[in-house]
């Protein structure tokens, strides 16, 4: 029941990160603004949600760590049905910002809190409950946002969250307790509240995140704005690593990163996000722009492989109490590659079955790694320190997520352009296939009634638009060929890791 009531928090946060994506044509248009202005909903969200990921640990220390979630929850809950009120696209974007600072908490207090409550045999069946909220809502989001969209209205992808919220906060009150240690640590602390701190780590992960959104619109460095944010926000990371290691009592503990483990899982997990929400944003968009699918019908070719998720994670705890976590992730990382390098085959005429299937397989590679890699990350660590080690693997994955959809989106613009560049070439009169195609395609119009000089016309665009559409292919292969291979860059870092003994204590550190 602890699993599930933290997993249910869970579930709904990340499930925010992605559901909005479908809607926003909607959203636009019924707050009468632009779809670029709209993009703002997803940006005011994740950068409020990434500023607050690191600081949990210090805000759970500071006001107790039950009372700090709970009023995350309620501040999540209360600031969705703002969302879903809201009249203008000023407001809606205001109230993002409230749901991400509300949100940005609940992942790592919820990680910790399983952490503490399981012996070190039984994290890895926790943690797999815990999964399946991470995991499976990025899945389901554009499906159910889709589908919320279509059939009711936009707001209601913010108004679902109301019920959930509220049983929510009934479980925790009952079920969640803070720890005596924690307890301890709070009336010995001092009241002092490290501004410079939260401000200079504020303005840093807030202008990486603009950068991360508008850089491919902008057209990256070759834009002013973009040099002035990547350059305030660079100042303000390097700072804020600067001051954080001069303090006593720093808001977020970067002196974690020493132990070895820690940090190359935090690695790890940045690559796993950089993949995970990057291969999540391309494929509906593959589906919807190349092969016309509807939100709903791209959506049901990613829920499957949710299901697949639920159903490996609890085999993954059980693997977790018989195998070195390391091997499971090399299993899981050759997995993802292989799918992803299965995507990599895609065209034109591929079925619905096949996409689904392609799908299938990365899912049941994804449900090895989430689970073993946060086992692998807090074997060494203290359970003091568990509030700022989550904060901290957490922020890796979310900005690994935001480096992912920047990536995957500036590729597929770049190689389409390139791609088309090349088959263009083709498009001349002196070759002979092309012009074959031409006439024969203008012989069938003018049959149809168009006349000759119309028809030619016709089918030269007819052309042009195929060999956009082929184009467009070639750069969602060469997106997928990039992420496996970047996959499989996690596998030395799993022979650099300190081994992790599925039963018993901890081995001591060298």
């Amino acid at each position: 029941m602890v699993a599930f009531t933290v997993m249910l928090a869970v579930f709904m946060e990340v499930l925010d990160t992605s559901v909005a994506n479908v809607a926003l044509p909607h959203i636009a248009g019924n707050l009468s603004a632009g779809v670029d202005e709209s993009t703002w909903v997803l940006t005011s969200y994740l950068v409020s949600n990434a500023i607050v990921l690191p600081l949990t640990g210090w805000f759970s220390t500071l006001f107790g760590r039950k009372r700090f979630y709970m009023t995350c929850v309620a501040i999540f809950t209360i600031s969705s049905m703002l969302c879903g009120l809201a009249p203008s696209l000023a407001l809606l974007v205001f109230f993002r910002i409230l749901q991400g600072a509300g949100g940005g908490a609940l992942q790592p207090i919820s990680q910790a809190i399983l952490l503490e409550s399981f012996p070190k045999e039984k994290r890895g069946m926790a943690m797999a409950v815990f999964g399946i909220g991470v995991v499976m809502a990025p899945i389901i989001g554009p499906t159910l946002g889709g589908w919320l969209t279509d059939s009711y209205s936009w707001r209601w992808i913010f108004l679902i969250n109301i019920p959930v919220g509220l049983i929510s906060l009934i479980l925790t009150f009952f079920l969640i307790f803070d720890p005596p240690f924690l307890v301890r640590k709070k009336f010995k602390a001092g009241v002092s509240i490290d501004f410079i701190g939260l401000g200079l780590l504020s303005v840093g992960l807030g202008f990486l995140q603009v950068v991360l959104d508008k850089g491919q619109r902008e057209d990256w460095f070759e834009s002013h704005f973009i040099v002035a944010c990547a350059a305030v926000s660079a100042i303000g990371l390097v700072a804020t690593l600067i001051w954080e290691l001069t303090r006593k009592d720093p808001i977020v503990d970067i002196r974690l990163l020493k132990d070895r483990n820690f940090f190359l899982a935090t690695v790890t997990m940045f690559v796993l996000g950089f993949v995970l929400y990057g291969s999540t944003a391309l494929l509906p968009i593959f589906l919807q722009t190349l092969l016309g699918y509807t939100a709903l019908l791209s959506g049901l070719v990613l829920s499957p492989g949710g299901f697949m998720v639920v159903i490996m994670l609890p085999i993954v705890g059980k693997l977790l109490t018989r195998f070195d976590a390391r091997w499971l992730v090399i299993v899981g990382v050759v997995i993802v590659a292989a799918s992803l390098f299965h995507m990599a085959t895609f065209n034109l005429d591929i079925d619905f079955h096949t996409a689904m299937m392609a799908r299938i397989y990365q899912s049941a590679g994804m449900a090895f790694l989430f689970v073993p890699i946060n086992v692998m990350a807090f074997y060494f660590i203290p359970k003091e320190k568990f509030n700022n080690a989550t904060g901290i693997i957490n922020l890796a994955r979310n900005i690994g997520g935001s480096f992912g959809i920047a990536n995957v989106v500036t590729l597929l613009a770049r190689r389409t352009q390139f791609h088309q560049g090349m088959l263009v070439s083709h498009m001349t009169p002196l070759d002979s296939a092309y012009q074959a195609m031409v006439n024969g395609a203008a012989r069938i119009l003018f049959v149809a009634g168009s006349s000759y000089p119309d028809a030619q016309a016709q089918a030269n665009g007819m052309a042009y638009g195929l060999l956009q559409r082929h184009a467009a292919m070639l750069a969602f292969v060469d997106d997928f060929w990039m992420m496996g291979l970047t996959f499989l860059a996690l596998i030395p870092l799993m022979f650099l890791m300190k081994k992790s003994r599925p039963h018993g204590a901890p081995m001591s550190a060298h």
